[in-house]
């Protein structure tokens, strides 16, 4: 048995893009930053994840998220490898959401 499970709660961090790689199926993409304090200093570390939602759930995003939106999602990690311009192979870890909740605004 194995578990692919990711659970996140951030901040967008742009308005999400919208492509249509198949005909009449939307993909959304956009970053998240989620953010951890540690040490005595309470050190603030921001991580920046790339999400990707498809479907209805990126026609979701596609009208109500924002950049400065905070987010709850539930997902799974990919990580697929393409080559760039340069004919660089480069590795992009991504998470794919299947459940996302606007849990509000931020400014």
């Amino acid at each position: 048995m194995s578990v692919n499970k990711v659970i996140l709660l951030g901040n967008v961090g742009a308005d999400p893009e919208i492509r249509f790689p198949e005909k009449d199926t939307p993909v959304a993409f956009f970053p998240l930053a989620t953010s951890e304090r540690y040490g005595p200093q309470q050190t603030e570390i921001t991580e920046w994840h790339n999400i990707v939602v498809s479907g209805n759930l990126a026609r979701t995003a596609e009208r109500y998220i924002r950049k400065g939106s905070k987010i709850y999602l539930e997902g799974r990690l990919r990580t697929r490898e393409y080559t760039d311009r340069f004919k660089i192979v480069r590795k992009r870890t991504e998470i794919i959401a299947d459940f996302i909740e606007i849990t509000g605004r931020q400014g």
